[in-house]
Order: C-alpha cells, then sequence, then structure tokens
C-alpha cells in the first residue's frame, strides 16, 4: 500500500463519520478542496464510487459501506499502537468518547476529572450526555456510563459510582393544598412532574419497592419535560411531585425548599458502571479514565 493511500483511507472514514466535507475537513485540519479532491482520487484508484454527495450531506455508498466496515478495525488498531507508543513513553494521548447519562456525568465523573487531567493534559475526554441506552459500539464509541443493572453481559464492566437513591419530592407550597400520599397508590391524586424519554418518546413509569418486590406507577400531571433540571425547578416551584435522584434535591431537602414523600418505598440503583466492548487492546487513553474513575468503596 502506497503512503497516499493510507492517508486517504483514514480522510475517508472521517468523512464517512461526520457526514460532511466541511466538518471532517475541520476535524483533519485541512482545506474543504483539498480534502474533496483526495475523496475523488482515492476512488479514481479503487475504481469505485465510495461517497454519494449532495448539496447538504455526503454518504457513504454500498461500496463505500463495504470499505468502511473493514476499514474501521484496522485504523482503530493503528490508533491503538501509536497511543499504546506514547504511553510507553510516559506521555498518554488521545480521545476518549464517552456516552453517558447528565447525572452519571455530574454525580460520578465530573469530581474526578480535575485529577484526572492533572495526570494526562493529552488526553481528551468527549462526553456524548444522554440519558437513553446506546449502543456503543454501532455508535463507535469507546464507552458508556449506566446503572450497573441494565448494562449488557457481554461488556467489561468497571463500577464507578456509589449505590443512588431516588426520592419523591415536592415543595411547602404544594402540600399547603394537597395531603401527603401515604403510598404510592396515591399518587393517582395527586399533580405529578411527568419525565419523557427522548429515543422512545414515552413517559418514565416511576419505580418503587415494597417488602422486596418492585412494582411501576405511571403519574399524570400537567408538566412534561425531558430534562432532570426542569423537573427540580418545577418541583422548587410548587407545580406538583417530582421523582428524582435524591442527590439532586438533597440540598433542598436540607433547607426546607422540598420535602421528601414515599420514603421507604422509593429504591436504590446499584451504582454507575464504565462499560466497554472486549478488545485485544484497550486504548491506554480509555485504561487510564477507567483507573482514574474507577469506585472505592
Amino acid at each position: 500500500m502506497k503512503r497516499d493511500d493510507l492517508y486517504d483511507l483514514a480522510a475517508f472514514a472521517v468523512v464517512a463519520e461526520q457526514g460532511s466535507f466541511t466538518r471532517a475537513a475541520a476535524e483533519l485540519g485541512m482545506s474543504q478542496s483539498a480534502l474533496s479532491h483526495a475523496m475523488k482520487s482515492l476512488e479514481e484508484r479503487l475504481g469505485v464510487r465510495l461517497l454519494s454527495r449532495t448539496t447538504r450531506s455526503v454518504s457513504t455508498t454500498e461500496e463505500g459501506e463495504k470499505l468502511l466496515r473493514s476499514l474501521r478495525p484496522a485504523l482503530e488498531e493503528i490508533s491503538a499502537g501509536v497511543d499504546a507508543v506514547g504511553a510507553a513513553r510516559g506521555k498518554l494521548s488521545g480521545t476518549v468518547r464517552v456516552t453517558a447519562t447528565r447525572h452519571a456525568i455530574a454525580s460520578a465523573i465530573m469530581p474526578k476529572l480535575p485529577r484526572f487531567f492533572a495526570s494526562y493534559p493529552d488526553v481528551q475526554v468527549d462526553m456524548i450526555a444522554d440519558d437513553n441506552l446506546v449502543d456503543i459500539v454501532a455508535e463507535r464509541l469507546d464507552a458508556g456510563i449506566r446503572f450497573g443493572d441494565i448494562v449488557q453481559k457481554d461488556m467489561i464492566a468497571v463500577r464507578i459510582g456509589a449505590d443512588v437513591r431516588m426520592s419523591v419530592v415536592g415543595a411547602p407550597s404544594y402540600f399547603e393544598e394537597h395531603a401527603v400520599p401515604k403510598t404510592p397508590r396515591d399518587l393517582a391524586d395527586h399533580r405529578c412532574i411527568n419525565y419523557r424519554l427522548v429515543r422512545s418518546g414515552g413517559l418514565y413509569a416511576w419505580d418503587f419497592e415494597e417488602k422486596g418486590r418492585s412494582f411501576e406507577v405511571r403519574v399524570a400531571g400537567p408538566l412534561v419535560f425531558n430534562n432532570a433540571d426542569l423537573l427540580r425547578e418545577a418541583a422548587l416551584a410548587g407545580h406538583g411531585l417530582a421523582y428524582m435522584y435524591d442527590d439532586m434535591v438533597a440540598a433542598d431537602v436540607k433547607a426546607g425548599r422540598l420535602k421528601r414523600v414515599l420514603e421507604k418505598w422509593c429504591p436504590t440503583f446499584p451504582g454507575y458502571y464504565l462499560y466497554h466492548p472486549s478488545r485485544r487492546q484497550t486504548p491506554p487513553a480509555l485504561t487510564a479514565l477507567i483507573a482514574a474513575l474507577r469506585y472505592k468503596s
């Protein structure tokens, strides 16, 4: 293989991933015209059309997709090898792409990043905030972070956070006009603030436990959000009851701005885990991040 072929194949993979010559050129640090010329030259050398171009986007052709499927593992191996050489010299670099929920980022990741970056200033952590479960292999991500009970069994998983408790909370102003619910079934008579799951479009059912048995309650109310911070703001404003991570509202409860209810029914989830697919060689930057995030009870 000629040197130019390797450069152009790597650039082709970036164009395919970005779906845009403009974004790909910015990532590669080259002009859009030079990148377009390189792709045309690659297609001419291979004798096939790899990219389908429109005025708004770029996508792979059938032949381009075939090439990409075989190209990606090879490029990942090369990248991992280069990173390993840097790590052996004591200079770790590279980008780690991770999907995590907003709560996981705030509670389990952000507090540990200052020390991590102090040790590895040349590593970039690219966080994709998504409250839905993501196929990290299909999305070409290095790792994901979710609760331990929903991590796929074929993944390598490392615990990075303590157990997480849920709470149902309401503002004092709300309870001036509504009785405190005694059981989760009483929620049918209350104004509840719902959370919408973006990917599925459905409303999150509130989880509870009774004598070791888990059950769900569908609630109703005048407000629906797809953002936990807005759930909290609405609860503080007295618009209804909210189902929240307890650590997000602990300060409000302590200050008297919110009140917990149904505490003996609220469940505890088994903490956050970082998970990633099994590989012959885990990227050194990911290995370092896992070590920094690992939970120590």
